[in-house]
């Protein structure tokens, strides 16, 4: 017994000094070869420990008020990586009916939970959520901005958003913090205007203005009107279509309820969006102890029209790549040999022996396997390098080495630059104080860019960890395909990848611009096949993550993805599949994630029994997060079943609140985050 009580002492003294801490102290993963030959120095000393007192590794764990997590189920590897204070924390048994009212609302007050009850009250009455926009206007100017904002305070504001600055919102957050859930900030302030004034902004912005100064694009040494010619797949043209400004669909928060839309208003706007992003990153460091994400939107970042013109090259490479090889798809699904590729220009009647077309075939991506893009996307993160320069090709009729691009001024070129000087700034600063930031997915004609754009700064700043993630809407036709592309490429360039997986939140607006415009829709039949999609992209991360960490410590933690879901069958399927992989919550792989304010039943749950799960936390001043406010009243309306379960929660926590005589309830919690 002695024996054990001093190798769990030893053992916590080692944990500490191996992160330079005290009592209390939780600690930083490792990062960097110094601090992991340090690691392997504290394990040997253990093992040498234990061997001399002849006891197992594991020790004895600590009581609790509930069952923690047995020492002794878990790899010693996953031990070390573990403060003790973790490792012996808090657990409760899952309820996966998620039923358990106590469990979903024990973090709350009294009036909390009655404030919730009454709000979702409200999101149920159709005449009242499809007019609260002037319902919130008429507020405003009856009762005055300072009234309106208090009395917002206590009912929607209070509900769905944690406080109007940085200040204000800390006690939410470790409020949350203490039931085991973690943060994900984002300043949530959006800019009121009309329809019209938002498809002016949009079109002003989407629009080159080298397009209007010359008579034709040139798209690789052919005009518009000969476009034909280099377009190769049967649909080029309505593939291409997809990837032009239409001033109909220019007010792009039509239909919209689950995202933030930003409107280019000129460069000044784009540098505070990018100051309010680092604002946020800082916050998340000293408010969330670095368990924290941040969410950023790269439409907040630079002219919208770029990203349209990126994407239609990332189309346009597909096409070129089809007509030289004759393989459809992506070009790193064709696993292309360079030298095959060559051959295919030759064949094409392209001088391969000139200097500008050697140059350019040595810089393609690729390696043994073949290649990976066209391009060297990486070099265009080198912001001296001109757009119109990194997209040229061989022109299939002439051989000339042209621009694949459509046609860029000067001073949309120096926008471009900006946005990657931007982007570059807000990711350098997360990994300076170990943030992981999230990149929302935004509508299917910028994604292609914003993907590729966050690849790339994947590769640059993921690799010690995930510290970059992207966003998959599974939602769309090509969800699953994207997906496995992007972990191939993460797997052949050797970098960390992080994914956000979320159902979708532009479905109504896609599906009519598809229609209007006459492309595929890039939308899933119904919701069964969303679902599927879904969990299909979810297996294959969760195998993928497995594999890995059957190759041992160099590979275990190279995937890392985010369930970002208010389904429980979703939620269900993926603690399902952990425990069929055997994926532990303390191996920090897969977490979950839900909105402030919705589905508590899910995220508290969760959180209490040693699951990784955040909160999607908004915050700003009242009066200038109202569409926020407006989109989620919205969105409660659209989900009523869901919505019907949770007030069923809130009545029965009342109910027992009342007959428990615990109305003046104040909540304490006793649980610490993986």
């Amino acid at each position: 017994m002695a024996k054990q009580i001093f190798v769990l002492s030893s053992r916590r003294l080692l944990l500490l000094n191996h992160r330079g801490g005290g009592p209390g102290h939780l600690g930083e993963q490792l990062a960097g070869s110094a601090q992991q030959q340090q690691q392997l120095r504290v394990v040997s000393s253990w093992n040498k420990l234990c061997q001399q007192l002849g006891v197992g590794s594991a020790g004895r764990r600590f009581k609790s008020a509930a069952p923690p997590l047995g020492v002794e189920t878990l790899d010693p590897c996953q031990l070390e990586d573990l403060p003790i204070e973790v490792i012996n924390r808090k657990k409760d048994k899952l309820d996966l009916t998620f039923e358990d009212h106590s469990a979903a609302f024990k973090s709350k007050t009294t009036w909390e939970v009655l404030r919730a009850l009454m709000v979702f009250q409200v999101c149920g009455i159709h005449v009242v959520v499809d007019n609260n926009e002037k319902l919130m206007k008429f507020g405003q100017t009856v009762l005055g901005k300072k009234l309106f904002g208090l009395l917002m305070k206590q009912t929607f504001y209070g509900q769905f958003v944690a406080g109007e600055d940085t200040v204000r919102i800390a006690p939410v957050i470790d409020r949350m913090r203490s039931f085991g859930v973690k943060s994900i900030l984002d300043y949530s302030v959006e800019e009121d205007i009309t329809q019209e004034e938002a498809e002016e902004r949009e079109m002003d912005s989407c629009v080159s203005h080298a397009s209007i100064e010359e008579e034709e694009a040139n798209i690789a040494g052919m005009s518009a009107k000969g476009d034909k010619e280099f377009a190769v797949i049967s649909k080029g043209d309505e593939e291409i279509q997809r990837y032009q400004p239409h001033k109909e669909f220019g007010d792009r928060r039509v239909g919209v309820t689950g995202a933030r839309t930003f409107f280019y208003q000129g460069e000044a706007t784009c540098e505070r969006n990018t100051d309010i992003f680092l604002k946020c990153i800082e916050t998340v460091a000293t408010t969330t102890h670095t368990t924290g994400f941040a969410a950023i939107k790269l439409t907040a970042l630079g002219r919208p029209q770029l990203l349209l013109q990126l994407s239609e090259v990332i189309a346009r490479a597909r096409q070129y790549h089809q007509e030289v090889t004759g393989v459809k798809g992506p070009v790193i699904e064709g696993n292309t040999d360079p030298g095959t590729f060559e051959q295919g220009l030759k064949e094409a009647g392209v001088e391969v022996e000139k200097p500008a077309v050697q140059n350019w075939l040595d810089n393609m991506t690729y390696d043994k396997q073949g290649l990976i893009n066209m391009f060297d996307w990486g070099g265009l993160l080198d912001i001296n390098v001109l757009l119109q320069d990194a997209f040229k090709v061989p022109n299939l009729q002439t051989g000339r080495m042209e621009p694949l691009i459509s046609a860029l001024t000067d001073e949309e070129e120096e926008q471009f630059k900006n946005m990657l000087r931007r982007m570059h700034t807000v990711f350098q600063r997360a990994k300076e104080l170990d943030i992981r930031v999230m990149v929302d997915a935004e509508q299917t004609y910028f994604q292609p860019a914003i993907s590729r754009l966050t690849l790339e700064m994947m590769k640059k700043y993921n690799t010690e960890k995930a510290i970059v993630f992207n966003t998959y809407q599974c939602y769309l036709k090509e969800a699953h395909r994207n997906l496995v592309d992007d972990l191939e490429q993460a797997n052949r360039q050797d970098f960390f990848f992080g994914a956000k997986l979320v159902r979708g939140a532009y479905m109504e607006q896609e599906r009519s611009r598809a229609e209007s415009l006459m492309y595929a829709d890039p939308i899933n039949e119904n919701f069964e096949a969303t679902s599927l999609m879904y969990h299909k992209c979810l297996n294959e991360c969760m195998y993928r993550i497995k594999e890995m960490m059957r190759q041992g410590e160099t590979k275990e933690k190279r995937v890392g993805i985010m369930v970002a879901s208010h389904n429980e069958d979703t939620i269900r399927f993926a603690i399902k599949m952990m425990d069929e992989l055997n994926i532990k919550p303390e191996d920090k792989v897969i977490c979950f994630g839900q909105l402030l304010g919705m589905c508590d039943q899910l995220s508290f749950p969760l959180g209490q029994a040693g699951y990784s799960v955040y909160k999607y936390v908004p915050y700003g001043p009242v009066n200038e997060v109202l569409p926020y406010l407006s989109r989620r009243a919205h969105e409660n309306k659209g989900i009523l079943v869901k919505l019907n379960k949770e007030k069923k929660l809130l009545r029965r926590e009342l109910k027992d609140r009342l007959l428990s005589g615990r109305i003046m309830h104040k909540p304490k919690g006793e649980y610490i985050p993986i």
